[in-house]
């Protein structure tokens, strides 16, 4: 342990630029061809696949491995991205061991499925890899639609009703585009720039204007984008992350994990990134383990991450938590934080142990902590006029909100989970939507 490690406070430079460079290389090492070859043989090829029903975006897995397996990955990756244009970054983040993964056939009989995340990124790899994009627009329609929020749904949004014909201006509140794919994502599973790639590529599909730094309600209202466009997709995700609601909340050191995790992916050089020596997570989700697992790559010496339920009930799945774990991440389950303490700076946090019910036990645990993460969740407070339950949009069918001529999609419509292959499919259904109400049916 260096001596910069063993120093108190929230400090930059912890560990040097080589195990930091090592630290956050990619968590899946690409396939090659032999490889995925190999891998691509152990599928069955079911009939009525298990794993296509898994999958939010319904790709035809085995269809897209079989073309692998007889050495067509360009003709795999159009499989893919004619149902998930997010294909490529999807096979990096998609929680598959929940997902197709966990119902393959072969994970079933054997305990190890056929790595089908892998394989789709092998594919779409390869295929975006080409100069040219794979789809061209059809004949221009005449219609504009507004989307706004150009993360995963949105972006899938736009480019599906791009590739129909329909002229697409996007606006996002950040200076970049891309939304959790670029800002929320742990870095180790998206490098090399990825999230800002795949956006260039995507876009090659001609018919869509992005507009950055233009967030909903600051110079840009619904009722102004009702009035501009023909149509209008909301894909704006969730703002406000929940307060602890301790004292001691706004002492140095305590922060939201989205704020740090989006930090850290905007930040050149890593190891001018600050962290504490003792830091804690309060919350259970993959944004969580997202910030813990990185405080100790950044060169944390202990993380601990505090969830108010029993462990099989965190959000994150099983293998993000065993993931955690490998990093020397202690996860306690069971505890609430009820005091941080410190002077300016946070110096502890008490967390006391609470039974299923959430009432509290009589028994606490004091930490030393000289940083805090808050990850218990984000939500909308209000959005101009439409109607909200639980903090998201609520819609019908399609992503339909509560205003005529307005579709919602991603984390901040209701239903689904808040995933990137969800939001991917949410914006894609949207757009199919949109086009029909636009053109009356007309194909």
């Amino acid at each position: 342990m260096t001596d910069a490690m063993r120093l108190d406070g929230i400090r930059a430079g912890r560990l040097g630029a080589e195990d930091i460079a090592r630290n956050f290389d990619d968590l899946h090492p690409a396939l090659d061809r032999h490889e995925a070859t190999v891998a691509a043989d152990r599928c069955y090829f079911c009939h009525d696949a298990p794993c296509v029903t898994a999958c939010p975006t319904d790709i035809d897995i085995p269809l897209f491995i079989r073309q692998i397996a007889t050495g067509m990955p360009e003709a795999s990756a159009k499989t893919i991205f004619d149902q998930n244009i997010l294909g490529g970054m999807c096979a990096r983040v998609c929680p598959t061991e929940t997902l197709c993964e966990q119902v393959c056939v072969r994970e079933v009989a054997e305990g190890k499925p056929v790595e089908i995340g892998r394989l789709q990124r092998y594919a779409t790899d390869s295929l975006m890899a080409e100069d040219t994009h794979p789809y061209t627009r059809a004949d221009a329609t005449g219609k504009t639609v507004a989307v706004v929020g150009a993360g995963p749904a949105g972006l899938s949004c736009a480019h599906r009703l791009a590739m129909l014909g329909h002229d697409v201006t996007m606006f996002d509140a950040r200076t970049k585009p891309g939304g959790l794919n670029e800002y929320g994502i742990a870095a180790y599973k998206t490098p090399h720039d990825f999230a800002q790639a795949e956006v260039d590529w995507l876009l090659k599909i001609g018919g869509i204007t992005v507009e950055t730094g233009r967030a909903l309600g600051d110079g840009l209202t619904l009722q102004g984008l009702r009035r501009d466009f023909d149509a209008v997709f909301l894909g704006i995700g969730l703002a406000g992350v929940g307060a602890l609601g301790l004292e001691g909340e706004d002492l140095s050191g305590t922060e939201n994990a989205v704020d740090f995790i989006a930090a850290l992916r905007q930040t050149d050089d890593l190891t001018a990134l600050p962290v504490g020596r003792h830091v804690v997570v309060i919350g259970g989700g993959m944004t969580a383990v997202d910030a813990a697992v990185q405080s100790r790559l950044l060169g944390a010496e202990t993380v601990t991450i505090a969830y108010r339920r029993a462990q099989d009930r965190m959000p994150a799945s099983r293998w993000e938590q065993d993931l955690a774990a490998t990093h020397g991440v202690r996860i306690l389950s069971h505890v609430q934080p009820v005091a941080l303490r410190g002077d300016s700076q946070l110096r502890e946090v008490e967390l006391a142990y609470v039974d299923a019910d959430m009432k509290p036990s009589g028994e606490t645990l004091t930490l030393r902590a000289d940083q805090l993460f808050r990850a218990i969740g984000q939500k909308l407070e209000t959005v101009e006029g439409l109607a909200l339950s639980g903090g998201k949009l609520t819609v019908t069918g399609a992503g339909r909100t509560s205003v005529d001529g307005v579709w919602a999609g991603g984390d901040c419509a209701l239903g689904g989970e808040d995933l990137t292959v969800t939001a991917v499919a949410e914006g894609r259904d949207a757009a199919m939507d949109i086009h029909a109400a636009l053109t009356e049916g007309r194909p």
